[in-house]
């Protein structure tokens, strides 16, 4: 695959989980509008946005055609855990724009730039220790 059509791909396959979470976001604020609401749309978008780009990855950006619940247990866990330094950022980055504008465009604008940042970091983080030859077990792995 080019660097082109790998970061195509992979930008594709962000906007995709992107409104995703926000329509998962958007569901359940309509439902619990309040504080608690806020929290939980937070947790379940994100929730519903690494399941997935953790399918759409695993297969079409770093090629693991790995099955089976072992060999998904263990990367959707590393997984989960870059993600963790990510999620951070983009929660961060959300609920920072939430509190100075409270307003839904502007919460979804920070969770769009705070995901765009995210998915940089991620991509990284995921190619070093998440979709490594050793753990699609491959030859030449160390």
């Amino acid at each position: 695959m080019t660097l082109r059509s790998l970061v195509l791909r992979y930008a594709a396959f962000a906007v995709i989980a992107t409104f995703a979470n926000l329509a998962a976001q958007r569901i359940v604020l309509g439902a619990v509008p309040s504080t608690f609401g806020f929290v939980l749309a937070v947790a379940v978008g994100t929730g519903v946005g690494l399941v997935i780009k953790y399918v759409l990855d695993k297969r079409w950006i770093f090629g693991d055609q790995s099955t089976g619940l072992k060999s998904h247990g263990q990367k959707f866990g590393l997984y989960t855990a870059m993600g963790i330094i990510t999620t951070l950022i983009f929660w961060g980055m959300e609920t920072g724009f939430w509190l100075v504008w409270k307003t839904d465009t502007m919460r979804e604008l920070g969770a769009i730039i705070g995901l765009s940042i995210g998915y940089v970091v991620k991509y990284q983080l995921d190619r070093r220790f998440v979709f490594t030859d050793a753990t699609m077990g491959l030859r030449g792995a160390q």
